[in-house]
């Protein structure tokens, strides 16, 4: 229930909605109830049963009761009949009967529209919201789950969702009116037919509410073997090459096949248990049906009871149009079990708490004016410490160059200056103020950052040189490009600047591809650069390319350079050698290299190899 709610909250404000639609409900409900009311008279006129009691010689007086209402209509039916004939009669009965349902589907219709317009801007405001709080997870959350998994639950458990408890909405609100007016009506013909009716409902409604315990578990199966499979689906789309290039095609295929299956037989199950309350609640609304005209029929045929033959053809009627709401409104609540657990992977993303936030109070800052530092700053991986009280000062205008052996923490630095990931003790402090109390959109608005992966949107040149800056011109892009040495090749494209790269820049060789992501941070014009290995994924004449436009990238800026490379880094400031989260090293290029130590080591190993 706690999910429902949750979940239907998104649908507000319901404060307007539930009363109007209430109200369209309850007259289409009546309209359509009055159809099967004037059974009674029609079928007295018929079987020529109808005259004026000695109880009404004149029209009953005004109350506010159904009674009222039922003697008028027969004073003036009877009336009317008497004064016109019967075939007149039987025109009016019908042309009343004709309005009566042109009133009842006009309401309904109305009320599909209503809850159509309610479900969609509720499903809106949900996948807004879900999205919305996805962009605020830190980067640790995503290291942690499925990319797959995280893409069902955007999209199919949201559809899930609007289909199964947005959708249904207007089947538990609108059956349930049908089945109460309808009923008061059974009531008000007959209480003991009504009373051996109950007993029935009740059995029905206590089966079905079995079943529908059971449908919540077996759709949480579902939606997570969904999850498993579109995980794989995009794992093998993204590793296409290196599947076939290590002949790879069986063992992923095995994978996905014996998810598949089991998903078949998981969401075969389900949906066997959800279909099973269909025919489960109309057998027992036959069954009840069946007892009822064994019962009623009894009672007239005795002629014990004041039930009159047409006032029990009626109610059998009358009765036969309560199992289809009750029975709607049961399978409305099993197909919501399914939508439930969909809403419950849904929620759980939504109750995640990022713990990389800004604080309530944040300090704002708009420029940087002298320095980075790193003081005592421990991080792990799970229980693997990757940074031990390490201390680091990047001055402003300096270029700080980190390099060693791999593992050493140097990536890990580069993501702690941003706040992808806080420390676990010391501080990360900017111009002396701890990053923690700064606004986070005001810390990454300092920085620029180029990876060794180039992260392209399948758009234009221009709008992924562009990136999240809204009002850059064509003339301060094309600037951009000039100097990341990008511009001459997109100029060879086929439509130049507004050609589309494909997905990830899939169009573009590597080194373009780096170009575009330098392009980027040139025209953001940040005062902090952290390149993370920008080059080391890059061939020899490429590398040129890009290491000439990430020195005019670097001009008058700070800059922290992860390099596995080492000549990339010679004219560096500073240069840290990291080993095991610590600083074995540090100095010029010339300075290390005398020293004859780690670094000097690593140098000789990269010209022997090259």
């Amino acid at each position: 229930m706690r999910i429902f709610r949750r979940l239907i909250s998104y649908l507000e404000p319901l404060h307007i909605f539930i009363p109007v639609y209430f109200v369209v409900l309850l007259l289409g409900v009546i309209f359509g109830a009055a159809n099967f009311t004037l059974l009674i008279p029609l079928l007295d006129l018929l079987f020529g049963t109808s005259s004026i009691s000695t109880d009404l010689q004149a029209a009953p007086d005004f109350s506010f009761s159904i009674s009222y209402i039922k003697e008028s209509f027969q004073y003036h039916f009877i009336t009317y009949s008497e004064a016109n004939g019967k075939v007149a009669t039987l025109w009016f009965v019908c042309s009343i009967l004709i309005i009566t349902v042109f009133f009842s589907n006009f309401f309904r219709y109305i009320g599909h529209v209503m809850v159509n317009r309610k479900r969609l801007t509720g499903i809106t405001a949900l996948r807004k919201a879900l999205f919305e709080h996805v962009m605020r997870l830190p980067a640790a959350y995503f290291s942690n789950e499925r990319k797959g998994d995280l893409m069902a639950r955007l999209s199919s458990d949201v559809r899930e969702v609007e289909v199964s408890v947005y959708n249904q909405i207007k089947v538990v609100i609108k059956e349930p009116i049908t089945a109460v007016v309808y009923i008061g009506l059974l009531l008000f013909i007959s209480w003991e037919l009504m009373f051996f009716s109950l007993i029935f409902l009740t059995l029905a409604g206590g089966l079905i509410g079995t079943a529908k315990r059971q449908l919540r578990r077996t759709g949480r199966e579902v939606q997570g073997l969904s999850g498993d499979l579109l995980n794989t689906i995009e794992e093998s789309l993204s590793g296409i090459k290196i599947i076939q290039a290590f002949t790879a095609e069986r063992f992923i295929l095995g994978r996905f096949f014996y998810q598949n299956d089991a998903y078949r037989k998981v969401a075969t199950k389900n949906d066997n248990k959800r279909d099973l309350a269909s025919p489960l609640s109309e057998f027992l609304g036959v069954a009840t049906l069946a007892g009822i005209v064994i019962y009623g029929g009894s009672l007239v045929l005795s002629e014990e009871s004041t039930l009159s033959a047409s006032a029990f053809v009626a109610y059998a009627a009358l009765f036969s149009q309560v199992i289809p709401p009750l029975q709607s409104a049961l399978n409305g609540i099993s197909t919501m079990q399914r939508g439930l657990a969909s809403g419950e992977r849904i929620l759980a993303i939504m109750d995640t708490i990022p713990d990389i936030t800004s604080p309530q109070n944040p300090i704002h800052i708009k420029s940087f004016e002298r320095e980075i530092s790193l003081q005592n700053v421990c991080f792990a991986y799970d229980e693997k410490m990757v940074l031990d009280k390490l201390n680091l000062d990047i001055p402003k205008g300096k270029t700080i160059a980190l390099v060693g052996p791999s593992g050493g923490g140097k990536s890990t630095v580069a993501d702690l200056i941003p706040r992808f990931y806080d420390p676990i003790a010391g501080q990360v402090m900017i111009d002396g103020i701890d990053i923690k109390d700064v606004a986070l959109e005001d810390l990454r608005q300092l920085m620029g950052v180029v990876t060794q992966e180039a992260i392209l949107f399948n758009d234009t040149i221009f709008n992924n040189i562009a990136f999240g800056i809204s009002k850059a011109s064509e003339e301060d892009v094309i600037k951009a490009a000039k100097i990341a040495n990008a511009h001459d090749f997109i100029m060879q494209t086929e439509a130049g600047y507004q050609t589309n790269i494909g997905d990830r820049g899939s169009k573009l060789s590597g080194g373009q591809r780096q170009r575009i992501s330098i392009a980027r941070a040139v025209l953001k014009n940040p005062p902090i650069l952290i390149l993370d290995e920008a080059t080391s994924a890059l061939d020899s004449e490429s590398e040129k390319l890009v290491q000439e436009a990430l020195e005019n990238l670097m001009k008058n800026r700070t800059s922290l350079v992860i390099a596995h490379r080492l000549s990339t880094i010679q004219h560096a400031d500073k240069i840290i050698v990291l080993q095991e989260g610590k600083v074995i090293e540090a100095g010029t290029h010339h300075e290390l290299l005398k020293q004859e130590g780690a670094y000097h080591k690593l140098l000789s190993m990269q010209n022997m190899k090259s």
